[in-house]
């Protein structure tokens, strides 16, 4: 079997940056399952994965416009310090969260000051080229739940 639309795939994979250093990767956590052609993976991941068979693996470089997309500096903004609670410790790196018109958004903390909280929405790899290794471990049918919620269900009982 191949990695077409509605087929589950199972891979091993190791995300690394331009310089190397391992952002994300499936090891001493088992196999990474998704759903092909339902875009639970970025784009050109994919696009690369697409009639991959068991036992494929491959180094494939993702550009930033096919994963989190380039960086939106009007997305990094100020917010007046006296909006959030008055006890709660803001630190540079943390996620807080607000209210969207598409739900909830996740902003990342980049400055602290005394009277403002500036916040960045680009996604923390927005901007960046991704490296992939990817192993194709295997590749099956999905069954008609998961191709209607469009997402991989674990095992029984494990579905959300």
């Amino acid at each position: 079997m191949k990695a077409t639309s509605g087929m589950v795939v199972s891979m091993h994979y190791t995300l690394t940056d331009d310089s190397g250093e391992v952002i994300d990767s499936s090891e001493g956590r088992g196999p990474f399952d998704y759903l092909h052609g339902h875009a639970n993976i970025i784009p050109g991941l994919e696009r690369a994965l697409e009639g991959a068979d068991v036992g494929f693996k491959s180094r494939v470089t993702v550009s930033a416009e096919d994963a989190y997309g380039v960086r939106n500096e009007r997305a990094v903004f100020d917010v007046p310090r006296d909006q959030f609670p008055p006890n709660e410790d803001i630190q540079v790196g943390m996620q807080v969260h607000g209210e969207g018109p598409q739900g909830v958004l996740t902003f990342t903390v980049v400055d602290v000051g005394d009277d403002s909280v500036r916040l960045d929405g680009n996604h923390p790899l927005a901007g960046k080229t991704l490296h992939f290794d990817v192993e194709i471990l295997g590749v099956r049918e999905a069954s008609e739940e998961e191709v209607a919620h469009g997402h991989v269900h674990g095992p029984a009982g494990h579905h959300h």
